[in-house]
């Protein structure tokens, strides 16, 4: 197993990069709709402290990957594939990044927004409150949200259509 990615395979690194995101989304989506229908209270206290320490986890590490495929360049895709197919496929990656920033960076907002305190970057941050713009940020935040659940739909969808109608196991590349 290489740990660079090759002309047709990611490597650990990216592979290692891309499953923990996806846990980590995995279990940071529900856990937010889980978040919003609870009272204010101990466990809704504890249930957003946990939210929180895996949003900023999924913030640092989709730095991490942006700064990857800037040095470890993605495979490329099968010159079969055509180019409406390869559009989609960058123009979804491009948007799943898009929507992960703009959610985690919306939290961030929102919660210091809110008067509270981050640390971000080893830095602890507070700002003054402005209970107005929070509204905004988390009005964001949810939009973003239902946006990342249609792109990691559509990302699915595509690796499942690609096996049943094309026989290419694009799951093997990342696997």
């Amino acid at each position: 197993m290489h740990v660079k990615n090759t002309l047709t395979e990611y490597g650990i690194i990216s592979k290692l990069l891309h499953w923990l995101s996806a846990i980590l989304l995995l279990i940071q989506i529900p856990l937010g709709f889980y978040l919003v229908d609870l009272d204010f209270g101990e466990e809704r206290l504890s249930i957003e402290n946990i939210h929180i320490i895996i949003g900023l986890s999924i913030f640092y590490l989709v730095i991490i990957r942006l700064l990857n495929k800037i040095f470890n360049p993605t495979p490329k895709l099968d010159p079969s594939i055509f180019k409406g197919q390869k559009f989609i496929a960058k123009l979804n990656h491009i948007l799943l990044y898009v929507a992960i920033l703009s959610i985690t960076i919306s939290g961030i907002l929102k919660k210091l927004f809110n008067g509270e305190t981050l640390v971000i970057f080893f830095k602890e941050i507070k700002i003054q409150d402005n209970f107005v713009l929070a509204d905004q940020f988390y009005n964001i935040h949810i939009f973003s949200n239902y946006t990342i659940i249609a792109l990691i739909a559509l990302h699915i969808f595509a690796v499942i259509i690609h096996k049943l109608f094309f026989n290419e196991n694009l799951l093997k590349k990342i696997l």
